[in-house]
């Protein structure tokens, strides 16, 4: 077995950017909000991660079913010696199986690209016994991150960026082609680009999937205020809020929620704010919009991209979109 080589290039310290985004998200008004990118602390990961195995929450299991059958389907359209970048890598366990088809073919460079030192090293933990494969940990946002890898490769070799597990879905319709657009112009023609996006599916599967009976979800979202009195030395009172998921039928999404259960009143020394928050009053946490599988070829195409295949796990409802750079 070849040992892989394994290297991480550390961004500063994201507590300014961090405190700067609460401050702005709440005092946005009527709904204060914040960026659903900073649940993912070293709790949050590691929450995440249980709420992946949870019968309620299919995302997860539906895209690895789909990604087993059609691993070698995949990598056969794939563009040929490609390095591989993928934006929120995660613990890289869904990675596994385009990886390994990779790595069967040719030695294979991956660089995840992860806000969350935590999950890169999950990351390099689960991939790291794949033989043939070299790994270049980012921890940066998606797309500082994938600039610094189009910049470090060489001159005419291709690059495949994964952007898996719906994470998409956490943009607004607009926004996500705006992001797209903005990959887009990263990548020179014939790059490719691999994108997983949840499909529409009943209201009430939605509900329990983000919402789960045991709570792991709640608590998820939770330590989001958790994360800010830690770092930003906040004082919001976590007993005095709870999650909540609902459903916005007018953009498909998912929406959660952390709503105040009597009259809050918290600081937030780091980011020089006080915030006020009225029984029933909510943040606004992250979003998850659903798609279906045809509108993902127009929405391709006005980023610049063909869709030349898609595959699609229909248990739960997944896809699988190649699009490629013209």
């Amino acid at each position: 077995m070849t040992q892989p080589a394994v290297s991480h290039h550390l961004s500063h310290d994201i507590s300014p950017e961090f405190a700067a985004a609460v401050r702005a998200g709440l005092c946005k008004q009527p709904q204060k909000e914040l960026p659903s990118k900073y649940l993912y602390d070293e709790v949050g990961s590691a929450l995440f991660e249980v709420i992946t195995a949870l019968p309620e929450y299919g995302v997860t299991r539906s895209e690895e079913r789909l990604l087993a059958e059609h691993a070698s389907d995949i990598v056969a359209q794939l563009p040929h010696d490609a390095i591989v970048a993928e934006l929120g890598s995660g613990s890289g366990r869904k990675t596994r199986r385009i990886l390994e088809a990779l790595c069967k073919k040719r030695p294979t460079t991956y660089s995840p690209i992860e806000i969350s030192r935590t999950a890169l090293q999950l990351c390099r933990r689960e991939l790291g016994d794949i033989e043939r494969i070299s790994i270049v940990g980012y921890e940066r946002d998606y797309l500082a991150g994938l600039a610094e890898v189009s910049k470090r490769r060489a001159k005419d070799e291709p690059l495949l960026v994964l952007f898996l597990g719906s994470t998409i879905g956490n943009f607004g319709r607009l926004a996500a082609t705006r992001f797209l657009r903005d990959i887009r112009n990263m990548l020179a023609p014939g790059d490719a680009l691999l994108l997983g996006t949840d499909l529409e599916k009943p209201v009430p599967v939605l509900i329990s999937a983000y919402d789960d009976p045991i709570g792991v979800t709640a608590a998820f979202n939770l330590n989001l205020l958790a994360r800010i009195n830690r770092e930003l030395d906040g004082d919001f009172p976590l007993d005095a809020f709870e999650h909540v998921a609902r459903f916005n039928p007018d953009v498909r999404s998912i929406e959660m929620h952390l709503r105040a259960k009597r009259r809050v009143s918290a600081r937030v020394r780091a980011a020089k704010l006080t915030v006020e928050l009225q029984e029933g009053e909510t943040i606004w946490t992250e979003s998850s919009h659903k798609y279906r599988a045809e509108e993902l070829h127009a929405i391709a195409d006005d980023a610049n991209f063909t869709c030349s295949h898609q595959w699609i796990e229909r248990d739960w409802g997944f896809a699988e979109s190649l699009l490629v750079a013209r």
